[in-house]
């Protein structure tokens, strides 16, 4: 087998990277049953061990295990999130509940468990390298949270949760994508589009070629409950109808409909709460966060939540005066916000965001900003590679080396928008670091930028250039840990930790000599005009009443969910409602500013790593405005300064309480106050 099948020989292209080019969809699940089986003789080795536990004969040799694994599951989920045919979501939904079954195996087996937590007694004992000690911290604290210590009868029943959520998680993302690409939305004629660029009408024919329906455009879905376009559509009507398909998404009582997917997942995710001992899934959640429980979670978005919302109230009624000013007045909706927030913003600031488009031409916000600002502040440089095949002909390939020529990794670039990937923005491991494995980081940076036709420029709004940065954050925090155990390689840190590298990336978005690097109009190479960034900066807090509120809604309706009990869960839930009285509930059911994800689309929750942690961002944000402050003080985008956060945050990966790094960075905690005055909420 392993000579027929590509995943099971050794890799032969540069860092580990898979050869796509050899890999068929047929490959994927015998690889996984062969991983399956080589983990467990592993582990099975660990444990049959006659001699007393040991650093090295336990932890040490379940660090060495489960490599084969983690390679054929790495290059597998990249494909099934970035380019998931029909064959590779098949293979998904087939290899969910197996998947879930053998990290069960792993994580409950009752002789590894004891052999962990036999050394972890003796840990003030040991004489042990500070990374050592936190790894048998580490995994004897996860093995005990994921219910090692039940009984087997207990462990039977938890088994059998997770592999069921495991599979309905799969099915609650495979509906979402099928519904969002059956509800993207048609226009007959080029006059409903009233208000979108050369390059984005250009991008809705090409959509619209590709699904057959030549002379008409085709305008897709993104992952978050607004749209881009909403901003600069004129047609109302346009507007309406493509806030309404996003709404609507796995909610129409058709094959994709995820209310019923949903309501079973939160309610065997309290089950198993129960189960492990926990009122709740959020109590269960953020007991392993550094949030520590879900009041402290729900006491920062309360703080945060009514300034958020007396902020949006004031900036509608600036909408609405706008409006009422108009020769056809209405009442302002949902899918008016966008359109006339930028009326305000060009009468207050004299600020028109969707004209500085042609200033941020995709390839050079990449390499003259993105990758500027890297080299810049860590002294890395960065090689393009065609000549190392990815998982798809749009997906790009750099080699990245360190300042003094040593070979740091790799960066995998997908920056388009297609119907086999799914919705948002990401970053992704393919290999991961480890001293011990002798292996190198090569990571991935997902985007959803509409594609133009060929021969017409890829220009970015300045929410696609936020994202760029913002991914390549997590990027860099993949590259740049420097772990000897894989457990802690690249962000295998705390879910509310994870979202503070790359909320700091974006502050270079606007550092003066970054911004004149990249940001040239595509056709006469002029800088963005010095009167034009003053006024970005002057609108700073401008529409952070929305911006706050939306994602304040999202991360409530996620605790919401997840802080039922089991007997509550088991109710019959109507989706709608729910939604409606837990909006309410925090002052945040404003119909005109609608929550930034419904529960039926919500895939960070439902589908994805976020469950009960979506209010890992701004818990995230805190220690990001703290640290931009930081840099501000220190002379900011200084090889010192890069050094020093590259040191002492990004490089340690998960091999240190996150916590505790930051107090070594930054010298204290993180202080609040830069967050409120950056979201408008200073007293």
């Amino acid at each position: 087998m392993a000579n027929d099948n590509p995943l099971l020989s050794p890799a032969t292209l540069p860092y580990g990277l898979p050869d796509y080019t050899l890999i068929r969809p047929e490959h994927y699940l015998p690889a996984f049953e062969a991983a399956f089986a080589a983990h467990r003789r592993e582990v099975d080795t660990i444990t049959r061990v006659r001699s007393m536990p040991t650093f090295e004969n336990t932890l040490v040799a379940l660090e060495t295990g489960g490599k084969l694994l983690g390679d054929v599951a790495r290059t597998f989920y990249t494909v099934s999130s970035a380019d998931a045919s029909d064959e590779i979501q098949a293979i998904d939904e087939q290899l969910a509940p197996l998947m879930s079954a053998h990290q069960d195996a792993i994580q409950l087996d009752s002789q590894l468990y004891w052999r962990i937590k036999t050394v972890h007694d003796q840990l003030d004992t040991l004489d042990l390298e500070p990374e050592q000690r936190y790894l048998i911290e580490r995994h004897y604290r996860e093995m005990s949270h994921a219910g090692a210590g039940l009984d087997d009868d207990e462990k039977a029943a938890l088994t059998a949760l997770n592999q069921r959520l495991s599979t309905l998680t799969t099915t609650f993302e495979k509906n979402l994508l099928a519904d969002t690409n059956d509800l993207a939305v048609v226009f007959d004629s080029v006059d409903e589009l009233d208000g979108l660029t050369d390059g984005e009408l250009s991008a809705a024919a090409q959509n619209a070629a590709d699904r057959g329906l030549e002379g008409q455009w085709v305008i897709t879905l993104t992952l978050f409950t607004g749209h881009p376009y909403l901003s600069s559509l004129t047609n109302r009507e346009s507007r309406r109808r493509l806030l309404e398909a996003s709404r609507s998404r796995g909610s129409r009582g058709n094959a994709h409909d995820n209310r019923d997917v949903l309501r079973e997942i939160v309610r065997l995710r309290a089950e198993r709460a129960r189960l492990l001992g926990y009122a709740s899934h959020a109590a269960y959640v953020t007991s392993d966060e550094t949030a520590g429980s879900p009041e402290a979670v729900h006491d920062l978005l309360r703080r945060l939540a009514a300034p958020a919302a007396g902020n949006a109230r004031r900036e509608q009624a600036a909408l609405q005066a706008i409006i009422d000013d108009e020769s056809e007045p209405f009442a302002l909706e949902a899918h008016d916000w966008a359109f006339y927030t930028e009326k305000v913003r060009a009468a207050e600031f004299d600020l028109d965001r969707a004209a500085l488009r042609p200033w941020f031409e995709a390839e050079r916000v990449l390499q003259d900003g993105v990758f500027r600002a890297a080299t810049e502040l860590y002294g890395i440089r960065f090689t393009e590679r065609p000549d190392l095949p990815a998982y798809h002909s749009d997906v790009r390939v750099f080699e990245i080396h360190n300042d003094d020529g040593s070979a740091l990794g790799l960066f995998v670039f997908d920056l388009y928008t297609r119907d086999s990937k799914r919705g948002g923005a990401w970053m992704n491991s393919i290999v991961s670091q480890s001293r011990l494995r002798g292996t190198s980081p090569v990571v991935v940076n997902n985007l959803n930028v509409p594609k133009p036709a060929p021969g017409q420029p890829t220009l970015l709004t300045m929410d696609e250039v936020t994202t760029l940065f913002h991914e390549f954050g997590h990027a860099l925090h993949g590259l740049f840990a420097t772990v000897t155990y894989p457990h802690f390689a690249g962000t295998n840190v705390f879910r509310d930790f994870v979202e503070f590298p790359s909320q700091v990336n974006e502050m270079w978005i606007y550092w003066p000599e970054i911004l004149a690097s990249y940001a040239r109009h595509i056709h006469t190479d002029a800088p963005l005009p010095a009167e034009v960034v003053e006024k970005i900066h002057a609108s700073g807090t401008f529409n952070q009443g929305f911006a706050t509120s939306e994602y304040l809604a999202a991360s409530w309706l996620d605790q919401a969910w997840h802080s039922l009990s089991a007997d509550e869960a088991a109710a019959d839930i109507d989706v709608a409602a729910f939604e409606a009285d837990a909006l309410a509930a925090i002052g945040l059911d404003n119909p005109a500013v609608p929550t930034r994800y419904s529960s039926t689309y919500f895939a960070h929750v439902f589908s994805g790593g976020y469950s009960a942690g979506y209010y890992s961002y701004i818990w995230s944000e805190v220690l990001d405005a703290d640290t931009v402050a930081w840099f501000e003080q220190n002379g900011g985008l200084t090889r010192a300064n890069g050094d020093r956060f590259r040191d002492r945050l990004l490089g340690v990966g998960g091999s240190k309480d996150p916590l505790e790094a930051y107090r070594e960075f930054r010298g204290r905690d993180a202080e609040i106050q830069p967050l409120l005055a950056r979201r408008g909420l200073a007293d």
